[in-house]
């Protein structure tokens, strides 16, 4: 039983890693090519991040904690047997949430000239914001259904909606974008984002299939009884509501230490060089300049954090479901083995991109390669980010729910007051903002470890979680510099950074197996454990 148990969360995290990974290699696919575009390059990319960056809090506020939220009280009843009442959950989440995002929309469409003029001075984003409005309505609906069926223990409603959903944005994207052609760079920014309100409503029409297609093999297992009066409903949506908005202040955070960096970027550019450069355009033009690079990085630095998040997603009604019936012990094992495997996937990410920073992005923006530095500050960082957002997972799942909100909210006063230091200073300027974010996620951390420390007893395993894939890391960063710098003069640098990734990947494989930082049991029971062993017992690195 607790092998099937473990089984079906691995089979949920890898199903989240896939679509996740998808999801950022199709992102990276369609701003590489709106990047190369003549006309757009990092000032376009300003433009369509200023924008898109607004448009994610208001975003954020109404849907991000939909689905753990919706998620953790349908994955309570389901422990217990109760799918009607799980099913209740979800119909009165669909009322409670299509009113705020419906809000929401409203908000950004009819206040996007007060937003790109008054608070990030730069007025031609808001025609990037009002082409955005309307997907916030979809996208609030959409959680709710991915919240459900998750916590009903399936991922294939997020998985396979999110994944179809960024297909077509990058699809429309890439046409939306090159019809414009000529135009202003806001224009092709404000064009390319039309796509992602029709992907969006793309998306929500395979979820309301989906939910028709499979809602009957979960109802039919319901036979308790459901309250329907006015007043039970308004209680469950209270519970509803007063779930979410700790999961969404998090969530929020998050998004808002990137919103911090595009207000910020926006203002302090402009404040930084004015003595430097003469006319107001030429502020904007720099300030939309240094926040696309900022962007380009995060948008590489956002495909393994993805990969990482599936953790967070599965933990929450994994851990909720352990709790409910009083299984600590497996609840402590799942947090533990969730870390262990974000340090191994973050780690020689972050290396790689440390040590290959200049060399990835000319290979991948050659119209467009500054920001080699930045690229490099923040792949540190990028390490902190993920193991907060597994972390977080947990303490969602254990019922502390206002704690990583806290924390992030603590880290992002502290960015703020970093970052109008710092970028204000044109010795420093938009580094200031990945230098901002270490501070920022460093804080969260402390504050979130001490907690879940208290709250559960996790044995971390050290060796593996720390020291293997730091090792691992160190001996492939150190073979990937020396073979760039002895190839590159030959091979010229595209087809050396490749081959230099692909060498990347084997030699930290390797130094893993050759570390044996798992067992040959913990081997079988993770996706493709069973092949991966056959292979190093071939090599003879295991020997029974």
């Amino acid at each position: 039983m607790s092998k099937n148990k473990s089984n079906s969360f691995a089979k949920n995290v890898l199903m989240l890693m896939v679509a996740q990974l998808v999801i950022k290699l199709l992102g990276l696919v369609y701003r590489l090519a709106i990047t190369n575009i003549h006309g757009f390059g990092d000032l376009g990319n300003g433009y369509y991040s200023a924008g898109y960056q607004v448009y994610a809090v208001l975003l954020v506020l109404s849907s991000q904690g939909i689905p753990g939220a919706v998620s953790k009280l349908v994955s309570e009843r389901t422990a217990l047997g109760e799918y009607n009442n799980a099913h209740r959950v979800f119909k009165i989440s669909l009322v409670v949430f299509g009113a705020i995002g419906l809000a929401c929309s409203l908000l950004l469409y009819f206040g996007a000239d007060v937003i790109a003029g008054n608070i990030m001075h730069v007025p031609p984003v808001a025609y990037v914001l009002r082409v955005l409005a309307p997907a916030i309505f979809f996208v609030c609906v959409s959680a709710v259904i991915r919240g459900y069926f998750a916590g009903l223990g399936t991922m294939g409603a997020s998985s396979i909606s999110q994944s179809l959903e960024q297909f077509f944005n990058c699809v429309l994207t890439i046409l939306f974008v090159y019809a414009t052609i000529g135009r202003d760079a806001y224009i092709m920014a404000a064009a390319g984002n039309v796509s992602t309100t029709l992907a969006v409503l793309i998306s929500f029409s395979y979820l309301i299939h989906y939910y028709r297609k499979y809602i009957g093999e979960y109802r039919m297992k319901s036979d308790d009884a459901v309250k329907t009066d006015r007043k039970s409903n308004r209680r469950m949506a209270k519970l509803i509501f007063w779930t979410a908005i700790p999961l969404t202040i998090g969530s929020v955070i998050s998004v808002v230490t990137a919103f911090i960096d595009t207000v910020t970027v926006s203002n302090c550019i402009q404040i930084a060089f004015k003595g430097i450069l003469g006319s107001k355009q030429a502020l904007e033009e720099e300030a939309m300049r240094a926040t696309g690079i900022l962007s380009k990085v995060d948008t590489l630095t956002n495909l393994p954090l993805a990969v990482n998040l599936s953790f967070y997603s599965a933990l929450i009604p994994e851990i909720t479901s352990l709790l409910t019936k009083k299984d600590y012990r497996q609840a402590a094992e799942k947090i533990s083995m969730s870390v262990t495997v974000s340090m191994l996937i973050i780690i020689p990410c972050a290396v790689g991109f440390t040590v290959l920073a200049d060399p990835i992005l000319r290979l991948l923006y050659p119209n467009a390669p500054d920001g080699a530095l930045v690229f490099q500050l923040s792949a540190v960082t990028m390490i902190l980010v993920a193991v907060n957002h597994t972390l977080q997972g947990s303490l969602f799942g254990l019922g502390r729910m206002y704690t990583p909100a806290v924390a992030l909210l603590t880290g992002a006063v502290v960015k703020i007051v970093l970052n109008l230091i710092l970028i204000s200073n044109p010795k420093i300027g938009m580094y200031g903002a990945p230098i901002s974010s270490f501070v920022c996620q460093l804080i969260a951390f402390i504050i979130i470890y001490v907690t879940l420390k208290k709250s559960i007893t996790i044995r971390m395993n050290k060796r593996k979680c720390i020291a293997v894939p730091v090792i691992s890391g160190g001996v492939m960063g150190a073979v990937i510099l020396i073979a760039y710098r002895l190839l590159s003069g030959v091979l010229g640098n595209a087809v050396t950074t490749l081959l230099c990734i692909l060498l990347g990947a084997i030699i930290y494989a390797w130094m893993i197996l050759v570390l044996k930082m798992f067992t040959k049991d913990e081997l079988m029971n993770i996706p493709m454990g069973g092949k991966i062993y056959a292979v190093a017992h071939k090599l003879g690195i295991y020997k029974e």
